[in-house]
């Protein structure tokens, strides 16, 4: 399977609604003591509206000071009068702080919401959550976060059924202000030594660290700028690929450009650049290409994957691994991004592909060593119904992961061509992320969760079977009270869009429910099912959570992803504003309680549906979202998402980047409804000043007195590498403000 060379760099979905996999990129409710509203199965009366009543405390904030600034872009005016903030000066410290105490302030003195900080802590305590496993001859590793713990920690066991060892924590790293997390690792081929990536403060800045898996023994090695490392082992175990991104401060606006590819031998002897700017005339590199080193057990051949940015098609060569120790590697080109190549696996001197050409479903196709090329590759599974989401080799052949209707499939493809599908356990989601197989070893390892039914982790064997591994261990929660329900909500244009919701049984459809619509629509990527432990106290208070799968997704492949890039972008917007509509329609909530979430770049999705319809819902809500694209390509991590935005250096690109910007969109005199901003002081993703802009401009422009709050977090991110606490304090402090202002008669202030 491919490395994900773009996982620090796409403003992907910050999944805090949807329980994270934590740093592997990738979840566990006992009700909420005296907070259930009825018994599962009975209908319930109508819930009363009560306006919403303002919430006063002694200070108020600091305001963000409007200094006049404008441009002309192509032929275009641009008025930008909070531009100062982007450089993040002594002013915009002070008046964040401010903001945040305000905001912090607000959201304490929310009647109900230490009740269902209690209720979510209960929830989020009484799991454990497994984060990644990979297997090192007879070990297995897992990254778990055990219910005592605060953030992920590695594991080893002998054996499926071998007792556990604490084989790293983290928190041994984190310092008196600010807390460690583990970013990502690799286990070597036969399980002696492992290579991990350690940050602070959820910045996922990593440090690259080595272990010695007998002893636990950590290495002196510590290379920083190995955010992107995407380890990958030599298949003796001898050392290992990693990337590093150029030697340039962290804030630096070409830190995400010109990175290499190294090699790091456990025998000694200095760090070997073997693929970067430069370094080979086959393999011509763009400033934001991030090359990345593979090697494959029971393989001599050595992949060089080329990733543009964040864009999911990839450019791949090969070479044999003795050339390329000896300095003579002679690269062979294997596909060109043209060729819409998204994932590979290596099995001996076999190649296969998964590609999008002519396929929006995805196909996979097959190549050699002796003929490495694209166009000589051979159909072994053509596109179908089911979305192709990634392909894992392993010694009885070749495992396809798919999408259809919303829900995981997998098949197994037979070394005699046979395409056989498997039964889950269960109808539910299985992240590629965090499945494991190898060519050496058989079957298959993988997650597998729900809606309501929490992450178990499955092992399919060569015989077809799956079982259960125990590895998830199961909380004791009763889901019983709960359901779901999937809707096709009609967009202006015609298109069905998917609504998944999430709700306690017996639910009246009198539009007197308070209901959260999260949305998100980029990159491709699905909003698939993930258990909502933390959420069940939100559902308990009669509230409905609905996820609208936009365009600009992957949910129903490829097409739908470019439906919503780019000049379409207007598509993810309306879709969610359509879904919306659908739901008031439907009876599942009323205008007035109804909110809309989005994060990352699911904020360009909220952000222009509250633009655009500030009269659609009661609440929108930003989770480190993207307010202002416009001026994104100009933050450290802008050049690498320009292949899914576009560029303000080009007509065309100013133009749809325009058009998607939130913070452009404002306008005086509006009756903005209530909005709550979050953004994390060490986001390597979506820079702070996005979030502060956005909460200024609309602070200056509403008409109303609807709350424009900023919340943030100071020993945070982006929101991978977060501690337990804090998601939990964020979840309450969403889930209060919704209930809040959409007029739940519990959350209103005496």
């Amino acid at each position: 399977m491919t490395l994900d060379a773009t996982r620090r760099r796409a403003m992907m979905r910050q999944q805090t609604i949807l329980e994270p996999p934590m740093p592997r990129l990738s979840r566990r409710a006992l009700l909420a003591a005296g907070t259930a509203l009825a018994l599962a199965g009975t209908a319930r009366a109508a819930r009363p509206y009560v306006t919403p009543r303002p919430i006063t405390v002694a200070n108020q904030p600091l305001p963000f000071p409007s200094r006049p600034f404008s441009e002309t872009l192509w032929g275009q005016h641009v008025s930008d009068p909070y531009r100062w903030m982007e450089a993040e000066d002594a002013q915009w410290r002070a008046c964040t702080a401010s903001q945040a105490a305000y905001a912090e302030a607000v959201l304490s003195h929310i009647p109900g919401r230490d009740s269902l900080a209690a209720a979510i802590a209960e929830n989020s305590n009484a799991l454990t959550l497994v984060a990644g496993l990979q297997t090192g001859g007879r070990l297995i590793f897992t990254e778990r976060r055990p219910p005592e713990a605060q953030t992920t920690r590695l594991y080893v066991r002998d054996g499926q059924n071998g007792a556990d060892r604490l084989l790293l924590d983290p928190m041994r790293f984190s310092t008196q202000s600010s807390h460690a997390a583990l970013d990502w690792w690799q286990a070597s081929p036969a399980g002696t030594h492992l290579v991990f990536g350690i940050s602070q403060g959820g910045s996922e800045h990593s440090v690259l660290r080595l272990l010695e898996v007998e002893t636990g023994q950590i290495a002196p090695l510590a290379l920083t700028r190995t955010d992107d490392a995407n380890p990958s082992w030599l298949p003796d175990g001898a050392g290992f690929f990693y990337t590093r991104n150029q030697d340039v401060p962290i804030d630096d606006p070409r830190y995400e450009e010109n990175s290499s590819a190294w090699l790091h031998l456990l025998n000694g002897g200095e760090d070997r650049r073997l693929l970067g700017p430069g370094l080979s005339a086959n393999i011509a590199l763009n400033p934001i290409d991030s090359p990345t080193l593979i090697a494959t057990p029971g393989s001599d051949l050595i992949i060089a994957q080329i990733n543009e940015g964040v864009r999911n098609e990839i450019a791949l060569y090969l070479t044999r691994l003795p050339a390329l120790l000896a300095g003579r590697p002679d690269w062979q080109p294997i596909c060109t991004q043209a060729d819409q190549v998204t994932d590979f696996a290596v099995r001996g001197d076999e190649i296969f592909l998964l590609t999008h050409k002519h396929a929006s479903h995805y196909r996979v196709v097959k190549l050699t060593a002796a003929a490495p090329h694209f166009a000589d590759a051979q159909e072994m599974v053509p596109t179908g119904r089911p979305v192709i989401r990634a392909i894992m080799a392993a010694k009885n052949g070749l495992y396809l992961i798919d999408r259809d209707a919303g829900l995981a499939g997998l098949r197994h493809l037979g070394d005699d061509g046979k395409l056989t599908a498997l039964a889950l356990p269960f109808p539910g989601a299985l992240d590629p992320d965090l499945a494991f197989s190898i060519p050496t070893q058989e079957g298959l390892w993988f997650p597998l969760e729900g809606w309501v039914r929490p992450c178990v982790f499955c092992h399919a064997g060569a015989d077809g079977q799956i079982t259960e591994t125990g590895l998830a261990p199961q909380p004791d929660i009763d889901v019983s009270a709960y359901t779901t329900e999937t809707l096709l909500a009609p967009a202006r244009d015609g298109v069905r869009v998917p609504l998944s919701l999430l709700y306690r049984k017996g639910l009246t459809r009198d539009g007197s429910a308070t209901l959260l619509m999260e949305a998100y629509g980029a990159y491709g990527i699905a909003l698939d099912p993930a258990f909502m432990g933390r959420w069940l106290p939100f559902l308990d208070q009669g509230a409905v959570f609905a996820v609208a799968h936009v365009r600009g997704g992957g949910e129903l492949g490829e097409d739908w992803h470019l439906a919503g890039m780019k000049a379409e972008k207007y598509h993810s917007w309306q879709d969610a504003e359509d879904c919306a509509l659908h739901l008031i329609d439907q009876g599942y909530c009323g205008h007035r309680t109804l909110g809309v979430v989005g994060g990352s770049a699911g904020g360009i999705t909220v952000g222009r549906l509250l633009t655009e319809r500030p009269e659609l819902a009661a609440v929108a809500i930003s989770m480190v979202g993207v307010s202002d694209p416009l001026r994104a390509e100009f933050s450290p991590n802008g050049p690498p998402n320009i292949p899914e935005f576009g560029s303000v250096k080009t007509e065309r690109g100013f133009h749809d980047l325009f058009a998607m910007d939130a913070y452009q969109h404002v306008h005086d005199g509006v009756d903005y409804p209530a909005v709550l901003l979050t953004t994390g002081l060490h986001d390597p993703r979506v820079s702070p000043w996005e979030a502060t802009k956005m909460a200024a401009r609309l602070q200056a422009a509403t008409a109303s007195k609807n709350p424009i709050l900023l919340r943030v977090e100071d020993d945070g991110g982006h929101g991978f590498g977060a501690t337990r606490a804090q998601r939990d304090a964020e979840t309450a402090d969403i889930m209060a403000f919704t209930l809040w202002r959409t007029g739940h008669p519990g959350f209103q202030p005496g």
